[in-house]
């Protein structure tokens, strides 16, 4: 069985001013092909995918030169239709100068928005399928910020979704996807699928699966997939940061040739959303960030250490708004990781333990991200990041300020979500009161989970920007809200 392997993923956030080109693809190890894209998450999807599918003798993996993870994240927004179509017609160049294939593994996201191309993945999919043909069989993976619908799997065979925010089993939706292909390819699995999308629109901050309503979402599509042998359930949480056309919730369920039981599978979960909506659209308490720092300051004062505030709002990464507050506020010894300004990070690329800061950072990149701020203290680290987005000579600046706070200054946005992390820079979370960081739900993995964090509060601005819960703020150009609760009354069978 010869089975190639694509990967094109983006989470887009298409409201930022600043697209996703050619180059942000392009850096150390991206574009990858051969062992080096088998080898290039070795735990997330492809990691799983690969080490199921070698467990099969009979298997070849090909990899298809592919790119890799933009450098800057997702702070970034509409991929060109230049670097869409450049990626995406040298994969299929290859898979033809490669082929015949029995199977393709496309490792995706789902929310990624390409300027002039309303679905991308259904598209990629699409193309795929006009090169290997009706009998080879085409599985994706997904996070489930996917923008999906039927596109997809109207052109290819299969799908497997992240069902836990946070991300805990990427590696395992990769190890279902291979095991199930090899099956479909010897004729053992003949996939029935459904999909039915629900018109509920709620920001990703809402939907973390640790408690309810979300948490009994993801239960029940679990408990489908145990009753029922060969049975597979997707729940697309959607991603409301990207104007494209198939925001919502999304369910898919498949399953081993019974296309009744997937429809009775897929209508359940797309009820239980349904019924579930008013408390899925409000499950999490946001605090405007003046009162964030301001309840921060009290629990410091209480010992009730360390705190977590986590601005989930800040898409781009240079949002000054909270450490604004941290300054006015003085809450607290306060660790600020990460603060993104790439032109600081480059003129920093020669600094060293010691020198003193004088600097305005932050800020300056659209209206979301604030004015810069200035900052008088000194280098306390230089870190070099060992991140491969990062270009050579680019590192990440610890700079210390005011009462023992510290401010990490990094090219892009970070998502700080383990607090090893933090001591692998050098820092040591336990001497603050207070850690400040840019992530939705993601760090609940590495600053709840274990129990490190006393106290948590997220916060956003006052103002409703760009990565706000208040949806009806935004400027949206190909989704009328008013078609999904709570911004209209859209009708549910």
């Amino acid at each position: 069985m010869r089975i190639a392997v694509l990967h094109f993923s983006h989470e887009t956030v298409t409201f930022l001013q600043s697209d996703t080109t050619v180059d942000d693809f392009i850096y150390q190890g991206s574009p990858a092909r051969g062992e080096a894209l088998l080898q290039s998450a070795p735990r997330s999807y492809i990691g799983g995918f690969v080490k199921v599918a070698r467990e099969f003798p009979d298997v070849e993996l090909v990899g298809i030169e592919s790119p890799l993870f933009p450098k800057r994240g997702t702070a970034s927004g509409w991929i060109t239709t230049e670097a869409f179509e450049r990626f995406l017609g040298k994969m299929v160049a290859e898979l033809k100068e490669q082929g015949p294939f029995d199977g393709v593994y496309l490792s995706l996201h789902g929310a990624m928005g390409v300027r002039g191309v309303a679905k991308p993945e259904a598209e990629i999919a699409r193309r795929v399928r006009a090169v290997v043909g009706r009998k080879a069989f085409i599985v994706g993976t997904f996070d489930p910020h996917g923008n999906e619908d039927r596109e997809f799997l109207e052109a290819a065979d299969m799908a497997f979704c992240v069902k836990y925010f946070p991300h805990y089993d990427d590696y395992l939706q990769g190890e279902r996807a291979a095991r199930t292909l090899v099956r479909a390819i010897r004729g053992d699995y003949k996939p029935a699928t459904v999909t039915i999308k629900v018109p509920i629109a709620t920001p990703t901050v809402m939907q973390w699966t640790g408690a309810s309503p979300w948490m009994y979402l993801v239960q029940r599509a679990l408990t489908w997939e145990a009753r029922e042998p060969d049975a597979y359930v997707n729940v697309f949480f959607s991603f409301p940061w990207s104007d494209v056309s198939d925001i919502g919730i999304c369910v898919q369920a498949m399953t081993n040739g019974d296309a009744t039981l997937a429809k009775r599978i897929g209508d359940d979960i797309a009820g239980f959303a349904w019924r579930k909506r008013a408390d899925l659209v409000k499950a999490a308490k946001i605090q405007p960030m003046p009162e964030g720092v301001a309840l921060a300051r009290k629990a410091v004062a209480a010992g009730e250490v360390p705190v977590v505030l986590a601005d989930h709002s800040d898409r781009s990464g240079a949002a000054t708004w909270l450490i604004e507050q941290v300054i006015k506020q003085d809450p607290g010894k306060t660790l600020i990781a990460t603060l993104a300004d790439e032109e600081a990070c480059a003129r920093l690329a020669s600094a060293k333990v010691g020198d003193a800061f004088d600097m305005a950072v932050g800020g300056r990149l659209d209206e979301s991200a604030g004015e810069p701020v200035h900052i008088r203290g000194k280098v306390r680290h230089v870190i070099d990041s060992r991140s491969r987005r990062n270009g050579p000579g680019q590192r990440w600046i610890a700079v210390e300020f005011g009462r023992g706070n510290v401010v990490v200054l990094s090219p892009y946005l970070v998502q700080i979500i383990e607090v090893d992390t933090l001591r692998e820079l050098g820092l040591d979370p336990d001497g603050f009161d207070i850690i400040a960081i840019k992530s939705r739900v993601h760090f609940r993995r590495g600053f709840e989970d274990n129990g490190f964090a006393k106290t948590i509060h997220l916060v956003e601005p006052v103002e409703p920007f760009l990565g706000t819960i208040r949806l009806d703020a935004l400027p949206y150009r190909h989704v009328d809200l008013t078609q999904f609760y709570p911004y209209g009354n859209p009708t549910f069978p």
